[in-house]
């Protein structure tokens, strides 16, 4: 409760704090400042109107426009929150004339330049795949070399659309890997943007085998629902099981945190190591696990690498100094004695497309059998 009055009363707060300074700065008649005020509200309640669930009864287009406009409104609000804050601090210590605060054309000219290049570039940014580079080496036997494509959180839905997955697909088969692993996230909040679009259809033209595991967003759209888009999308769902490959190889996906039926780590790699399937004595371990809390569980239960996401590394500066703060790895690369991990800042997004000090990204990674 604690947590929903917070979530409520901060940007409410950050509202009334940037309405205010923009009536006085604006040097305009009085229904003009009320206009522009007014706009800008409604804005940002729309992002309530997705939380509501009212997106599912508008046409798609409708519902796109109106989630792209509402979770776009809420970093615009930082930004503004972040500039008028650096101004009234200037004013507090005599740098900044109290002039240029009051009815000023200029100030306010200028700061719509910042922010409109601000997030452009980050528009720009975010459409811009950044290819990650990982090796994975051991000293444990397998058949050969594997180069795996991993990616999480694409977020696909209201803003990130079927054409967005096709890049992305086209982008993952050029690098002809013998996996792909996605870390959690795959639908953003509502699952019918993907089904009116028919996006399984995309994943269907990967030409590798699929894992992935579920991620909270899977949750929020129904797990069920995502159980049976992930089916006729041709991916295979590790929720709390395993897979083996070659003999050498497993893989194990772990159901999100947000669930309370999720199962211990140690009894997954337990079972994952006793069941059927032939194994070599020592096998090299993977753990899809969506959300990198208590990373120490993998090192503990042995695990060789660990794939994760769910950060974003908080998609836009200055959030990204808060998931560094609360994760002790927020994003990139990690090892934990003869653990390794990888934390994707994701592939896609939640909300407005910008990245702003952070990236969108996908990574390749080889690993490497022992040298002889």
């Amino acid at each position: 409760m604690t947590g929903m009055i917070l979530f409520m009363a901060l940007p409410l707060t950050g509202l009334a704090y940037v309405a205010w300074h923009v009536w006085v700065l604006l040097p305009l008649a009085g229904v003009w400042k009320c206009l522009l005020i007014g706009m800008g509200i409604v804005c940002f309640l729309l992002l309530f109107v997705g939380f509501s669930g009212g997106l599912e009864k508008m046409s798609l287009p409708l519902a796109r426009m109106v989630y792209k406009t509402g979770t776009s409104s809420v970093l615009v609000l930082l930004y503004l929150v972040m500039v008028f804050l650096v101004l009234d601090l200037g004013r507090l210590v005599h740098l900044v004339p109290k002039a240029w605060l009051y009815g000023n054309g200029v100030t306010a000219t200028a700061i719509l330049g910042i922010l409109a290049t601000v997030f452009v570039c980050g528009n720009i940014h975010y459409y811009n795949k950044v290819r990650v580079q990982i090796n994975l080496s051991t000293d444990k036997p397998l058949p050969h070399d594997y180069k795996l494509v991993m990616a999480s959180d694409l977020h696909l839905g209201y803003h990130n659309t079927r054409a967005d997955l096709a890049r992305w697909v086209d982008l993952i088969n050029a690098e002809q890997p013998d996996l792909i692993l996605i870390a959690g996230d795959i639908i953003d909040s509502s699952i019918r943007p993907l089904l009116e679009e028919d996006m399984a259809a995309e994943f269907r033209r990967l030409q590798a085998p699929v894992y992935a595991c579920l991620g909270n967003h899977e949750y929020y759209s129904g797990e069920q629902r995502a159980e049976k888009f992930y089916r006729e999308a041709g991916i295979c769902l590790l929720r709390d099981s395993s897979v083996v490959i070659d003999s050498a190889l497993v893989i194990i996906g772990r159901d999100d945190r947000f669930s309370r039926r999720r199962k211990p780590l140690e009894q997954l790699v337990g079972d994952a190591t006793t069941q059927p399937s032939p194994l070599t004595t020592h096998p090299f371990t993977i753990l899809l696990d969506h959300q990198p809390h208590a990373l120490e569980q993998a090192e503990k239960c042995g695990i060789d690498f660990q794939l994760s996401g769910h950060t974003h590394r908080g998609q836009v500066w200055p959030i990204s100094w808060i998931t560094d703060a609360i994760y002790e790895c927020s994003w990139g690369s990690h090892r934990r004695s003869g653990t390794q991990y990888y934390v994707s800042s994701g592939l896609g997004i939640w909300g407005g497309k910008y990245r702003i000090g952070t990236q969108s990204e996908y990574v390749v990674a080889t690993l490497r059998r022992p040298s002889r």
